[in-house]
């Protein structure tokens, strides 16, 4: 009996662990664009504060495991920079195993370009606390912090770590999704692109697969299909893969985020409900 139960909580931390690298997944498929497409001084942005996207979060086999949200609020103020406050959060259980992963990003409107994010997450046993000040013009961050169990740290770094960007418009693993909003996304593009204020995570390869019309839980929706593949050895064998769909529209908001992950199998996460925010003016 007690085997039983030994391992099936191995079973479940395993699911566990899965379904936390599909979040972090999400967010961490965050990489490098230059800053081609970007807004013009004095145009709205796609997103505003006050934007608020739920999403049903489905995982293989075991169907719908939580729920995910992605909100813009502030504005605040990061080191005198009027600063967006970026948030995406999933919460969701596999059995006894329950997860949180949230993260924080603080950005300047323009350029989109990242000031400062945090990540926490918990599951089972595991827990990760990181905390990074970007600084763009210094082309430097530095990070503090508990950063999570022994042997966890990686390529995401320890507490006090720090080094240089390749840009002084940075992105961190969030504030890419509300980048890649803010470009035109025409049909069959590729680009192989460092913007990323990690340099392990450059370069990212970023396909336009095409146009689909789909239903989710918030409604039927034309988008643009988007794959992006980058480099992940904490989480795959070489590189994670994630496909978005994003309104064919000037808000491309998304409405199915996708990825396969080890154990779990294919996660999902569809566009439940959507609270437009107010009107963001670029340079303002």
């Amino acid at each position: 009996m007690q085997h039983e139960r030994t391992t099936g909580r191995s079973i479940a931390t395993r699911l566990g662990h899965g379904l936390r690298r599909t979040v972090t997944a999400v967010s961490l498929l965050v990489a490098p664009w230059p800053v081609l497409g970007a807004q013009d001084a004095g145009a709205p942005l796609p997103f505003g504060i006050g934007e608020e996207l739920r999403y049903q979060v489905t995982a293989g086999r075991w169907g719908r495991v939580g729920r995910g949200t992605m909100s813009v609020e502030g504005p605040e103020d990061v080191r005198g920079h009027r600063a967006l406050l970026l948030r995406f959060e999933v919460r969701g259980r596999i059995g006894p195993v329950s997860v949180v992963n949230r993260t924080d990003s603080w950005v300047t409107p323009s350029p989109l370009a990242s000031l400062r994010f945090s990540k926490y997450e918990r599951q089972f046993i595991h827990r990760r606390d990181e905390r990074v000040e970007i600084f763009p013009p210094d082309q430097r961050w530095r990070s503090h912090g508990d950063v999570g169990d022994a042997g966890e740290a990686g390529e995401a770094g320890a507490a006090g770590d720090g080094g240089t960007t390749p840009t002084d418009a940075p992105l961190d693993e969030l504030s890419f999704i509300y980048f890649l909003r803010t470009l035109p996304l025409s049909l069959h593009e590729r680009h192989s692109l460092s913007r990323h204020f990690r340099a392990e995570r450059n370069p990212v390869e970023v396909t336009v697969l095409g146009r689909e019309v789909i239903t989710v839980p918030a409604g039927v929706f034309a988008t643009v299909v988007v794959e992006m593949r980058v480099k992940d050895r904490r989480h795959y064998d070489r590189e994670g893969v994630l496909r978005l769909h994003l309104t064919d529209d000037r808000a491309h908001v998304p409405v199915r985020i996708e990825t396969a992950m080890p154990v779990v199998g294919t996660t999902v996460l569809v566009l439940e409900s959507r609270r437009d925010g107010a009107t963001t003016v670029v340079g303002r």
